[in-house]
């Protein structure tokens, strides 16, 4: 989308990157003036999205605590153990980010030289050392803890197809790049989803009680995905062989580019509500859970990132890989996790605890990669 909000709030921590800070402002009048600017053509969403994320989460728990008959009418209806109202918040969030995939350049994007090598890349941090961390980092922080310990190794085997799209989105990765390592995340998650977690849970970590199906898994990848996919497949290609590229563009997409972080606002407010006595009652061992959680995050992203540098990946593509390694389908692990262990469960919770801590976690290396950019295509 041109002149996007999201691309001029990269723009304006790129110069807070480049020195743009209030004593180089004192000397530089002209580039102070700059920033300001740059700041005022935010959109409120956008211009302070992290503290919106905060208050949210903080209102959500502090209203599903305290008002009685939240947790039963957000529940009021489920698709595959997920709250409708979280589905309707994850379609809302990932149709807008969907409809700018140029899904007619994708085959030619496969084709280009040394995109074998980052998919490799991919397919190696999300299903070999990603689940192998989750676990080692699990049976470390938490070895007296076996149920919670569960749940937080189901948050490693199950990689991200949804939220990845947002992150990318808002750190100016490669739409298109993502779009194909999400297709190929679905695909093997359907395949590696059940065997993985088998071999983690029952093998390694010698669990009992672990029930799931490969059409358990296949439902939320085509629920989740498939959905908002094929309405963004479709939006795209009626509306630019209606009104043209230019107005698709410039006016269809400016138009609908709010909604991914609204319904991202919205999908944290109702996960959290429905969770919260839960996250209040068990607060101890929340905070618990989430040290492997933080670890993990932090070990994976700039682990990943550290190889790309190495490996000299340009910086969108570089993005979306760290995003993509780092981010996890939440809403498949608590589906599972409630499927297994039923609602009210530790597993559940566990599973729950994790996007409290991913997303702010990962909104905070939306602005960390933003600093990278200035030195150059290969950093």
């Amino acid at each position: 989308m041109e002149n996007s909000s999201a691309e001029r709030k990269q723009q304006l921590a790129l110069d807070i990157a480049d020195g743009n800070d209030p004593s180089d402002a004192a000397k530089n009048p002209d580039g102070r003036t700059k920033l300001q600017g740059l700041f005022k053509q935010l959109s409120l969403l956008d211009r302070y999205l992290y503290v919106w994320i905060f208050i949210v989460m903080a209102v959500s728990i502090i209203f599903g605590y305290y008002v009685k008959g939240v947790k039963k009418a957000f529940q009021v209806a489920e698709i595959t153990s997920v709250s409708l109202p979280i589905a309707i918040g994850l379609w809302v969030m990932m149709y807008p980010v969907l409809c700018k995939v140029q899904y007619e350049i994708l085959g030619g994007v496969l084709r280009q030289a040394g995109s074998l090598k980052t998919i490799s890349l991919s397919v190696v941090l999300n299903w070999i050392v990603g689940p192998a961390l989750m676990t080692g980092l699990a049976w470390a922080t938490l070895p007296d803890l076996p149920d919670f310990r569960t749940g937080v190794i189901l948050v490693g085997i199950a990689r991200c197809i949804a939220m990845v799209l947002i992150w990318n989105d808002l750190a100016k990765g490669d739409a298109d790049y993502c779009a194909i390592l999400v297709a190929i995340n679905s695909i093997l998650q359907i395949i590696l989803f059940t065997p993985v977690a088998l071999l983690y849970l029952k093998v390694v970590s010698r669990g009992k009680g672990f029930h799931v199906s490969s059409w358990t898994v296949a439902k939320s990848v085509l629920l989740f995905l498939g959905v908002p996919l094929v309405a963004g497949v479709l939006t795209r290609l009626i509306l630019m062989n209606a009104f043209g590229r230019k107005w698709y563009e410039s006016k269809f997409l400016r138009f609908i580019g709010p909604w991914a972080l609204i319904g991202l606002l919205y999908t944290i407010f109702v996960m959290f509500s429905i969770q919260a006595h839960q996250i209040v009652d068990n607060i101890g061992h929340v905070v618990r859970v989430a040290v492997p959680l933080l670890l993990y995050f932090g070990i994976l992203f700039f682990g990943s990132l550290g190889i790309c540098r190495w490996l000299k990946v340009p910086y969108p593509l570089m993005v979306t890989q760290c995003f993509t390694a780092a981010s996890n389908n939440f809403e498949l692990a608590i589906a599972v996790a409630v499927g297994s262990f039923g609602i009210d469960s530790t597993q559940a919770l566990a599973a729950t605890i994790g996007p409290l801590i991913e997303v702010p976690v990962l909104l905070l290396f939306v602005y960390i990669v933003g600093f990278f950019q200035r030195k150059g295509p290969s950093v």
